[in-house]
């Protein structure tokens, strides 16, 4: 069986306007590839999103109106970031969030079209570095991609930029491949995720209730 860490890997990450992919809109996408361990390229766009960005998201991300003001809309660079998304195994740091965003907006943007990348697929599970971070850094306080990064000896500069943390993101699921404790085939890998997932939710449910 070949590793996945052979297979093409595409890190995604998203920067928006909120944390509601329904309501809220992508104002940058970054697209960063990778095999065996090695970063392939990287891209990057930023996305008018057709609403003013709130000053606090502002503050996670530093994109402001102006950065935007001039750039195309999700639907005008939507054949684009699809194309670089095709034959990889789909990945995003907390995939959920970058998952729920780039449904949501394809979907709004091509309502219509069937043929997607592995990313756009309903049936397509994401790598989750996230999902290894709580599982292999149990004991670490946070989580936060800079600080697994810095654990780990990845260099993340310009946090909450997309292509920045993208690029750290995919170098920390390379890190953890390292890792006897994760698979080294795509479906144990997926498997495994998916088991740790449920397991963290179950145990972050259950400390909510008792907080309550």
């Amino acid at each position: 069986m070949v590793p996945w860490a052979d297979h093409a890997v595409v890190m995604l990450d998203t920067e928006t306007t909120g944390r509601d992919p329904q309501n809220d809109r992508v104002v940058e996408v970054a697209v960063v590839p990778g095999r065996r361990g090695e970063v392939i390229s990287r891209d990057a766009w930023l996305i008018n999103p057709g609403r003013p960005i709130p000053a606090e998201t502002t503050a996670v991300h530093g994109i402001k109106d102006e950065d935007v003001k001039d750039k195309p809309l999700f639907a005008d660079v939507c054949q684009e970031i699809l194309a670089a998304l095709e034959g990889a195994i789909p990945a995003a740091y907390n995939a959920a969030f970058d998952r729920g965003f780039m449904h949501a907006e394809v979907q709004r943007a091509l309502p219509h079209e069937r043929v997607m990348p592995p990313a756009l697929r309903k049936d397509v599970e994401w790598l989750d570095p996230l999902v290894w971070a709580r599982h292999i850094q149990a004991t670490a306080k946070s989580r936060a991609l800079g600080d697994v990064a810095a654990r780990l000896g990845v260099e993340l500069d310009h946090a909450h930029r997309a292509t920045a943390d993208a690029e750290a993101a995919l170098k920390v699921m390379y890190k953890f491949a390292e890792d006897p404790r994760v698979p080294s085939t795509y479906g144990a890998l997926i498997r495994e995720q998916l088991r740790l997932g449920r397991a963290q939710e179950e145990a972050r449910q259950m400390w909510r209730n008792r907080s309550g």
